[in-house]
């Protein structure tokens, strides 16, 4: 499954055995793959002023959510014909430790990379093992900040998002546009690439060339009686320069005089004059157009294809340091002070398997808020002071990260 439950407890002894009792029956019966979530010692500050962060850090998490989700679209509709690889541009750049051996050499190996190269990772893989940055996010600053820092590199990402997407989009319609246009059947679409100049008398004073669509079944009739249809018609002056399933494309010259009088006597027999006038200018000026806007496309496509792997990776970041953020913050407002906590990451196994996991983290932590775990199995039992529906409040901290962001 592509969802996380990321939650806390409190640190002391009592709560780490219930954490193992937890991880002890999740493991015995597959219900879920729990890790610890590492989370820094931040500056606390005060308890009203993490109150009004708690609720800064809920818009922040939803907004940041909903970019990434903008952004893993904007991937889909830019690739376009190639969205079976969609998903491997859709990782986490972060310098990770995977599968790297020992503890020391663990760590000399990380600082080499980090003064190298970041490792691509799939969003599962940065998720559960996440590691806080230090360097963009220091964790001496104040949590105000830190979250400041977030929220305006996200609002930065999004302005950045939606000037490009514009630009693009706008490029794709334009371009989508002229193609529609030689599409379709001959009643719809564009002539100009169908015709020729030497299907036209050109630059004559009297004489015409009509163009005229004939169902297929007319073919013959329309040979035996154009000529006749008005004065003036030029005879033999009828060729098929174009056909679709439905009928062809004749030419036909006749004098300017009359051409009122042949579209009248056409339609009554089922012949469709298309209004088209012959203009080189614009015909060549239609062609230069497709081809300007063909090569825009390309050229626009790498870089913005890059840029939004790049932000993607970094708003990703952004949201699971947020996650991170809201942990903390919430776990010292409901369980006090001295910052004594830990937290894990749940990976549930199955979707049919979030009831029984829900029900043994009830058993399991309902010490911690009798009420609270009492009002999971009574919806009718209200919870003091707590404006959020009993379904978002449990008696351990949780948050829910939900990784399928092309669903």
């Amino acid at each position: 499954m592509s969802e996380f439950w990321l939650i806390s407890a409190p640190g002391d002894k009592e709560n780490l055995q219930a954490l193992e009792r937890m991880n002890t029956v999740t493991s015995k019966s597959n219900l879920s793959y729990n890790t610890k979530f590492t989370i820094p010692d931040f500056k606390v500050g005060t308890l009203d002023s993490l109150v009004g962060l708690s609720d800064e850090l809920g818009k922040l998490d939803i907004f940041a959510e909903s970019l990434i989700k903008r952004m893993a679209q904007s991937v889909v509709e830019v690739m376009e014909d190639a969205k079976g690889k969609v998903q491997e541009n859709l990782l986490a750049n972060g310098v990770g430790t995977l599968g790297l051996p020992g503890s020391q050499e663990r760590r000399e190996v990380h600082c080499l990379l980090q003064r190298v190269y970041v490792l691509p990772a799939d969003l599962t893989s940065f998720v559960t093992h996440f590691e806080w940055d230090m360097a963009k996010y220091p964790a001496k600053q104040p949590l105000v900040s830190i979250a400041d820092t977030l929220a305006k590199q996200l609002a930065q990402i999004e302005t950045d998002l939606k000037s490009r997407t514009a630009a693009y989009g706008a490029l794709k319609t334009n371009l989508e546009n002229l193609e529609k246009k030689s599409t379709g059947n001959l009643f719809t679409r564009t002539l100009s690439d169908l015709v020729s100049k030497e299907d036209f008398v050109l630059d004559s004073e009297y004489l015409i060339t009509l163009l005229v669509i004939v169902p297929k079944p007319s073919y013959a009739q329309w040979q035996k009686t154009y000529e006749s249809l008005s004065d003036m018609v030029v005879p033999r002056s009828t060729k098929l320069i174009a056909e679709d399933n439905e009928g062809g494309l004749f030419t036909v010259t006749l004098f300017r005089k009359v051409i009122d009088d042949f579209k009248t006597k056409a339609k009554e027999n089922k012949f469709t004059v298309r209004e088209f006038y012959y203009d080189e200018k614009e015909i060549k000026r239609e062609r230069e157009e497709m081809t300007r806007l063909l090569s825009d496309k390309k050229q626009q496509y790498g870089p913005l294809l890059r840029w939004l792997k790049v932000n993607f990776s970094e708003a990703f970041i952004a949201w699971i340091h947020i996650k991170a953020l809201r942990v903390f913050v919430e776990s010292v407002l409901r369980y006090g002070l001295p910052v004594n906590f830990q937290a894990v990451l749940l990976q549930p196994h199955k979707k049919s398997s979030t009831k029984r996991l829900r029900e043994v983290l009830n058993s399991v932590f309902r010490h911690l808020d009798e009420v609270a775990a009492a009002s999971i199995l009574d919806a009718s039992v209200e919870i003091p002071g707590l404006q959020l529906s009993n379904q978002d409040y449990f008696p351990y901290v949780y948050f829910h990260i939900d990784l399928g962001l092309l669903d």
